[in-house]
């Protein structure tokens, strides 16, 4: 099993529960990450039914620390409602991943008038 796809699975599961509501377009979004991944549909219900604790995030490359961080933002904007408890867990995960929690603020406003590139870009000299 792809530990790093487990653990962004894990962080996406956790999100989506933030706001006390698993919304429809969160759970196939989430399925849909992890049938690109190849990461098997069981072991998503599983995390579903029992998150596991968010370990450290240090050890992934910056390419996976931007995935983890630019997916959670997309989830976020799945059921085109933003909660309060989402943005702060989105805060947390991006401390845990090394970038200041100013940079969910950044996306949250430019998000839909930037591309994944040049949000990219702004998050490996901005906000590390």
């Amino acid at each position: 099993m792809d530990i790093v796809t487990k653990k962004l699975i894990n962080i996406l599961i956790q999100l989506a529960e933030a706001d006390k509501h698993f919304a429809k377009a969160e759970r196939e979004m989430i399925f849909k990450i992890a049938k690109e991944k190849n990461f098997p549909e069981e072991s998503v219900t599983a995390l579903i039914k029992n998150p596991e604790p968010i370990d450290t995030l240090g050890a992934l490359s910056q390419e996976q620390k931007f995935d983890y961080l630019y997916t959670t933002i997309e989830l976020v904007f799945a059921d085109h409602n933003i909660f309060d408890s989402e943005v702060l867990f989105c805060k947390n995960v991006a401390i845990k991943l090394g970038f200041k929690k100013g940079i969910i603020d950044y996306f949250l406003e430019h998000y839909g008038r930037k591309t994944r590139e040049e949000f990219k870009a702004e998050a490996m000299t901005q906000f590390l």
